[in-house]
């Protein structure tokens, strides 16, 4: 089994640029038309590390998908419905209730499911460690996830899950309200528990993302971003399942100043599952991945 301190991670870097007509650019900006934009969701799949002001709810929808697996046909689409409070400027959290829709047909694998179900319930603070602004230029946030699953996200089997989703993140700006930069370093472990065991089984996911986005008017942010995960059959990093790299665009509209828009869509470029050949890990990880969030602040 390989250990991560004799892993050398692919390089994490990914660049979209996209420019305006310069006459155009050159209005906006001395008109101001570039105000300040929250990171926390610029990034598609990485997470920004602001938090929001002070007092500010918010309602999103978020869809993610995950499509492709081993032969046959796979999908599993999750819908969360969150509520997200700010009650001080150094820490917010979100409340969620998820739905899981799952099809899966001739999988390598997996048993034929077509199904939708509640899935579960996960609760996310989110702590501003060091806000990015004049003399400091690097944002630095932690967010943990306790999470409560009764439902398996691949397999679609009944079971009863926790998991605690661990992630820091820490972004910049390279140009002012113009030209962001993220990366964030996360740590996931679970217990599962399926009907008529007695005992439980542990695993854990360790991820590594960097991304960019740049803003081609006021409202329209586009970018790209790489990401990188490992799959353990326990909490420590000793027994690899395996690993999955992904490359994929992202996208973010502030349609007002209050309703927001984010997207992203990542595909698997390497990986490797352990005990098996070929150069993608179509086991532990889908072929495509997406995401689409919707927000309401009030």
């Amino acid at each position: 089994m390989s250990s991560p301190r004799n892993l050398l991670f692919p390089p994490l870097a990914a660049i979209v640029l996209f420019a305006a007509p310069p006459r155009a650019l050159a209005q906006e900006i001395s008109t101001g038309r570039y105000y300040e934009l929250e990171t926390k969701y610029l990034f598609g799949f990485t997470n920004g590390t602001d938090i929001g002001a002070e007092g500010e709810k918010e309602l999103e929808a978020e869809t993610t998908a995950a499509l492709g697996m081993h032969g046959g046909t796979y999908r599993a689409i999750e819908q969360e419905f969150e509520f997200e409070n700010i009650p001080s400027q150094y820490w917010g959290y979100e409340a969620s209730a998820h739905v899981l829709s799952q099809q899966i047909k001739d999988v390598a694998g997996l048993d034929n499911l077509n199904q939708t179900t509640f899935a579960g319930l996960s609760w996310k603070p989110k702590f501003l460690l060091i806000g990015r602004g004049p003399g400091n230029p690097i944002g630095l946030s932690i967010s943990v996830q306790p999470a409560w699953d009764r439902i398996d996200g691949t397999s679609g089997v009944h079971t009863t899950a926790f998991s605690m989703e661990t992630r820091i993140a820490a972004d910049t700006e390279l140009i002012p309200n113009m030209l962001y930069a993220a990366t964030n370093l996360i740590y996931a472990p679970e217990i599962v528990r399926e009907p008529g065991d007695s005992s439980w089984s542990r695993s854990s996911g360790f991820g590594a993302t960097a991304a960019m986005a740049y803003r081609v008017t006021p409202k329209v942010t586009l970018g790209g971003e790489v990401e990188y995960y490992r799959a353990y059959g326990g909490f420590g990093f000793d027994a690899l399942d395996g690993s999955a790299f992904y490359l994929g665009p992202t996208l973010h509209v502030q349609f007002t100043p209050k309703i927001w828009l984010a997207a992203a869509w990542s595909t698997q470029v390497a990986g490797h599952a352990q005990g098996q050949a070929g150069n993608l890990d179509l086991s532990d990880f889908s072929r495509q991945r997406a995401n689409l969030k919707l927000g309401f602040e009030f």
